[in-house]
């Protein structure tokens, strides 16, 4: 059985390490790492899976930044350890999140990484809306957490100061 609670800041080392794991080296070296330096992801969107012997499965986080000048939340990383991958961990931190950054009255996400896996959570394409280079644009996905969120948004997205 799975538990999904709010990551405590001594548990931070434990995410890190899995981050490690499942990422390549190199992974702050990333334009989405750029726009976290600084700023303390949102707490209650931070959200780890353990199994019934504490053991950490996966890990999400988001951060605050701006589209423009409009607030958003960017999603990631989310890791699922490998020894555990298929089961459904990482779908049940995506869905949960989501609902909770919905409830906390967010407008929008956005995240770099793969469409196919993705769309099955509501991300779509963004246009216009452009990550710190190098990012593929074609990576760069979004979802509207309320209707229209994205409705004719665009610009750089930025740290959030």
């Amino acid at each position: 059985m799975i538990t999904l609670t709010t990551e405590q800041a001594s548990e931070s080392w434990e995410v890190e390490s899995l981050y490690d794991l499942c990422f390549a080296p190199g992974r702050e070296g990333l334009s989405s790492y750029r726009l976290r330096e600084g700023v303390l992801p949102v707490a209650e969107l931070s959200v780890l899976a353990r199994d019934e012997a504490g053991i950490l499965a996966a890990a999400i986080r988001y951060w605050p930044v701006l589209v423009g000048t409009e607030p958003a939340l960017l999603l990631g990383p989310i890791a699922v350890h490998p020894t555990r991958q298929g089961e459904g961990i990482g779908g049940k931190l995506m869905r949960q999140s989501l609902a909770t950054a919905s409830e906390m009255h967010w407008k929008r996400v956005l995240l770099v990484g793969d469409a196919p896996y993705y769309k099955r959570f509501g991300f779509t394409r963004l246009e216009g809306v452009e990550m710190p280079p190098p990012t593929n644009p074609e990576r760069v996905l979004g979802r509207a957490l309320q209707a229209g969120a994205w409705d004719g948004l665009r610009g750089k997205v930025c740290r959030y100061a």
